[in-house]
């Protein structure tokens, strides 16, 4: 396993030797600066690429921020960004206290809260031995089978149900597959009470609310998945279901009754607030019943499927225009019901919390061009 070290070099030598030591010792590759020699590149360019050829990062924050890029942050906060959405990250503190840029990124690297590690230290041996801990658990934690993107991809289509179309109606879902692929929940945990009390609990009251108070809910196995539902009042109803694997499928109806008498309406801020709801909900969930993250990454499909009648627009159009609208023409629908993913297919598992704002603001940008230009 390739691991970049991610630090100021200046002042941090003795940290950072022992790191590598750490590393080393557990039979893996240190990835630094120091070793990278002459590069055409720039040092800004070869440490990123360093890093994206890594397989997990360790973060090493003392009390200085270092000199800012012309991004305006620093090469080690650079660093962060870059790994945030695409690598484990082992983060390690120095009890000292910081400068106010570098204390920043500290509250902003520790509010990675379903991030794999977080950990201080005070001395150097203090440090080499936590790394070395950690990165020893992290082997563990991933030692039941191998990352399959490509496999990622094809379960998170797979779990998408087969469903009416209806012209009428018109239903949001997003399947989220986790991986890497491995059984989480037994049997008997999957048929706990205490599952479905906490599965309900939340999808009743959030935050947010996913499910409508007003109605009741009901429990079934299916295909393996346990199932909590609302019938619907129109047409489809809510559904959550939930694998062993910790795959997941969050469908939700839209509503449209407090549009008006117009042609009927999809409203894009509507979209937006159901996936990030639904985003909060499967972090919840996988953080519930997988709390020593043995599942690290996740790829995300999303669609609305049905109410081929509708149009698309944002609050302020529909606003504007209230009683005006546009249909789909005949032969479209299947295009519209088609699913969409992000590129690439799969992030690891802390973006569902850390990045959810960039998350539902890209896929909610996919869903209006299919959308919106029909």
């Amino acid at each position: 396993m390739k691991v970049f070290i991610s630090s100021l070099i200046s002042g941090m030598e003795a940290e950072r030797a022992i790191v590598k030591h750490s590393i080393e010792m557990l039979g893996h590759q240190a990835v630094m600066a120091e070793d990278f020699g002459a590069r055409a590149s720039s040092p800004q360019v070869a440490c990123l690429s360093g890093l994206r050829e890594s397989d997990l990062v360790v973060l090493l924050l003392g009390p200085r921020y270092g000199a800012k890029q012309t991004s305006g942050l620093s090469a080690t906060h650079e660093e962060f960004k870059e790994a945030q959405n695409r690598k484990p990250i082992l983060t390690f503190v120095e009890d000292r206290d910081a400068e106010a840029d570098q204390a920043a990124l500290i509250q902003e690297a520790s509010g990675w809260e379903q991030g794999l590690y977080r950990a201080s230290f005070a001395t150097p041996q203090e440090l080499g031995d936590k790394v070395a801990r950690a990165l020893h658990n992290h082997e563990l934690a991933n030692a039941a089978a191998p990352l399959n993107p490509e496999g990622l991809r094809t379960r998170a289509l797979e779990l998408l149900p087969n469903m009416r179309r209806d012209a009428s109606t018109a239903t949001f879902q997003l399947a989220v597959a986790a991986g890497p692929s491995q059984p989480v929940l037994r049997p008997a945990e999957m048929e706990a009470q205490p599952l479905t009390d906490a599965l309900e609990q939340r999808a009743l009251f959030g935050p947010p609310p996913l499910f409508n108070r007003t109605l009741g809910t009901s429990r079934r196995f299916d295909n393996g998945a346990l199932v909590i539902e609302q019938e619907g009042r129109y047409g489809e109803g809510a559904r959550i279901a939930l694998w062993p694997t910790g795959d997941i499928l969050v469908q939700l109806p839209i509503d449209r009754a407090s549009r008006g008498m117009g042609f009927p309406t999809i409203i894009q801020e509507d979209i937006a607030a159901l996936l990030a709801g639904s985003l909060s909900f499967v972090a919840w969930l996988l953080s519930h019943i997988d709390s020593t993250e043995r599942l690290t990454h996740v790829a995300l499909a999303t669609r609305v499927i049905g109410g081929s009648m509708y149009g698309w627009r944002t609050e302020r159009e529909h606003a504007a225009s209230p009683n005006s609208g546009s249909i789909m023409m005949f032969g479209q629908e299947a295009e519209r019901d088609a699913a969409v993913m992000l590129s690439p297919d799969y992030m690891v598992r802390q973006a569902l919390t850390m990045n959810a704002a960039r998350i539902v603001e890209d896929l909610i940008v996919l869903l209006r061009r299919k959308w919106a230009r029909n």
